[in-house]
């Protein structure tokens, strides 16, 4: 793929060069098949994806890796991590280790592990979470304070920690989970709907930081999923909202869905391999939605 004449005489040197390095990198993340489809590949490209024990992370770690990419499963369970890591590839592929991503030593010493490991970071996919749900008056500061530092302090520590790598040799890739709650707003969830509107905002600065260094930056806001940590807030909202846990699912969490099902965790994986893939930075800042029509931008 090469810039035709008539578009290079709109761009400057620089702005040419620097999309011919984006589609050089490409180049090493896709392969074609007849009827003109493109398979997205990663072809030993290496992630690291938080939270990826379980649940979305791991749903995305498998994909990176049936991608032929490198997946480094970082959790705050050593062992289920190094399990994954075992179940899902070989140790040419993939490895597991623990990191608190809101404990700034671990995530610095994680991530230098996951380099020395495959030799680089070339993605992130900070995805690591919890739920806590509370009417506002109830909420307890500790709580507040441990939720924000797991969503919003760890997506920040590990970019900082992983964009050294990406800057060194100017290509990455930052993909964070956000929510439907990065665009709107549910009660009880005052602590989760600030920290992932906060990732929106690290996001956008880090794709407008990053652009010198070919490293794009993109936010994933996926509906409910049914993973371990929605099947925890299922009982809990019942409870809040004096509702049976039917009418939590019904109305609460697939009431504005246009076919009142869950989104999948494949669904969120193939959209993290698209943005991990993508072959120019023609996405960068830009939120992707993933809700089975809850919200439409």
């Amino acid at each position: 793929m090469t810039d035709t004449p008539s578009l290079l005489l709109y761009r400057p040197a620089w702005c040419i060069e620097k999309r011919r390095t984006a589609l050089r990198a490409w180049g090493d993340c896709v392969g074609t098949v007849s009827l003109g489809v493109i398979i997205m590949r990663l072809s030993g490209k290496v992630a690291l994806v938080t939270g990826a024990a379980s649940g979305i992370g791991h749903a995305i770690a498998k994909r990176y890796l049936e991608a032929d990419g490198r997946v480094v499963i970082a959790d705050l369970d050593a062992a289920k991590a190094a399990q994954a890591a075992k179940e899902l590839g070989d140790k040419k592929s993939a490895v597991g280790i623990r990191m608190d991503v809101s404990n700034e030593a671990e995530v610095n010493a994680g991530v230098d592990q996951a380099a020395a490991a495959f030799g680089t970071i070339d993605i992130l996919v900070s995805n690591a979470g919890i739920q806590i749900v509370h009417p506002i008056e109830e909420f307890p500061f500790a709580d507040w304070k441990k939720l924000l530092a797991i969503h919003l302090d760890g997506a920040f520590l590990t970019t900082k920690a992983c964009v050294k790598y990406m800057y060194k040799q100017n290509w990455g890739a930052l993909i964070y989970m956000g929510s439907v709650h990065s665009h709107e707003a549910s009660p009880l969830k005052s602590a989760y709907v600030a920290a992932k509107h906060g990732i929106l905002g690290l996001a956008r600065t880090m794709a407008k930081e990053g652009a010198k260094h070919n490293v794009r930056a993109n936010v994933i806001c996926p509906g409910f999923v049914m993973t371990p940590l929605v099947q925890k807030q299922i009982p809990e909202q019942a409870k809040e909202l004096g509702i049976t846990e039917e009418r939590v699912i019904k109305e609460v969490m697939l009431g504005d869905t246009v076919d009142k099902e869950f989104t999948m965790v494949e669904d969120i994986a193939e959209v993290a391999l698209t943005l991990a893939a993508f072959k120019t930075n023609a996405l960068t800042g830009e939120s992707i939605i993933v809700s089975h029509g809850w919200h439409m931008n």
